[in-house]
């Protein structure tokens, strides 16, 4: 353990930015490649956000030692695994129970989004009438949203299709179902309900196991890290119920951060070995504050704000470049762009990591090779 050194007249002890980013990727099993299950792993990082089909594959690989993704299409269609709306009404893969155990928690956000952006177009629809008219269709066969739309369109005169089939997104559990999400498969975004899907019904823990919960994955983290991670709101309320069980710390900048007594909180100098996230990777997405992770070099970058996320590669534990891949007639090429020049050392152990990803990503290519790119 590394040494805390007492911030100001109170009782908490500073947490540098490096002490911040190896606890934060021991606990996103990304300072070391964990042997737990892939059932055990999603649930300890209170899933994974998933609203691409396939891209979030490489976010397990590169945590968990052997991963194998036919073994996660499997848990799909046997329905141990879902992808469905949770946090901040974003797509997530988690186990069946975290599906119907969080789905109340975050609720309220996802009908707050719905209604910002829908609002008007859905005005003096009665709720109880299009959850039992879409309950009805999809009790037959899952749908994808089109699909649900027009068929519920009828049945409401002069309302929009789509935002009829967005409200039953939110007022309605909904998960995606398989193919959609299994490696090496293809399938349109039909919908199930999840009560019938994974069979139980939607009840939530309370807020603060949730909270918990997620200090365990992403902590130590401040009250507005935990709100941006859920989008729920009036959590420092429920933090400071828990204070008697946590232990407190404050960052570089003097923000309160919370953790777990029992949390591992390794020393700053332990290595961090190269790491490829994809491109909505929890790691990148589930603070207030991204300094714990993301550089200065890396928010400088001439990024397409409308374009394709960027695919982050992290160095010593923090962003410093991208990647991706491009594929020919049985050939496959992992391009990495650094944000700076990289020593020797770094390159090679950048090369080696992108090379099992590569062979990950493209078994069956003939010739591949690793290249950096300006």
């Amino acid at each position: 353990m590394f040494l805390m050194r007492p911030y100001g007249m109170g009782m908490s002890s500073l947490l540098s930015r490096r002490a911040l980013n190896r606890a934060t990727l021991d606990r996103q099993l990304l300072l070391h490649r964990s042997d737990m299950p892939v059932v055990k792993a999603v649930d300890h990082l209170v899933g994974l956000q998933a609203q691409t089909p396939h891209t979030w594959y490489v976010g397990l690989w590169s945590r968990l030692a052997g991963f194998r993704p036919e073994e996660v299409g499997d848990l799909l269609t046997t329905r141990q695994l879902v992808r469905i709306a949770l946090m901040r009404s974003t797509i997530h893969l988690v186990t069946a129970g975290d599906a119907l155990a969080l789905r109340p928690l975050v609720q309220v956000v996802i009908e707050r989004s719905t209604h910002a952006n829908y609002g008007k177009r859905l005005a003096g629809v009665v709720p109880a009438e299009l959850v039992a008219a879409a309950r009805a269709w999809l009790a037959e066969k899952p749908h994808t949203s089109s699909e649900l739309g027009r068929a519920l369109a009828p049945g409401f005169p002069g309302r929009d299709p789509e935002a009829l089939a967005i409200a039953v997104r939110a007022w309605v559990p909904l998960v995606q179902v398989p193919p959609r999400g299994v490696w090496g498969a293809s399938g349109r975004a039909a919908h199930a309900c999840l009560d019938g899907w994974v069979g139980g019904s939607p009840a939530g823990y309370p807020v603060a196991e949730m909270v918990l919960r997620y200090l365990a994955a992403f902590g130590p983290a401040s009250v507005r890290d935990v709100q941006t991670w859920s989008g729920l709101t009036r959590l420092g309320e429920v933090v400071e119920a828990l204070r008697p069980r946590l232990v407190s710390f404050r960052d570089e900048r003097g923000v309160e951060l919370f953790d777990l007594s029992d949390a591992p909180r390794p020393d700053p100098d332990t290595p961090a070995p190269p790491r490829f996230l994809y491109d909505f990777d929890n790691l990148l997405l589930s603070h207030a504050d991204r300094g714990r992770v993301i550089t200065e070099e890396c928010r400088q970058q001439d990024f397409e704000p409308h374009g394709p996320v960027p695919r982050l590669v992290l160095l010593d534990g923090f962003t410093a470049a991208t990647w991706t891949v491009e594929s020919g007639k049985g050939t496959a090429s992992l391009l990495i762009r650094p944000f700076g020049r990289l020593s020797t050392r770094d390159k090679r152990a950048l090369a080696t990591e992108a090379r099992g990803l590569l062979a990950f990503l493209a078994p069956k290519a003939a010739a591949g090779d690793v290249r950096f790119t300006a």
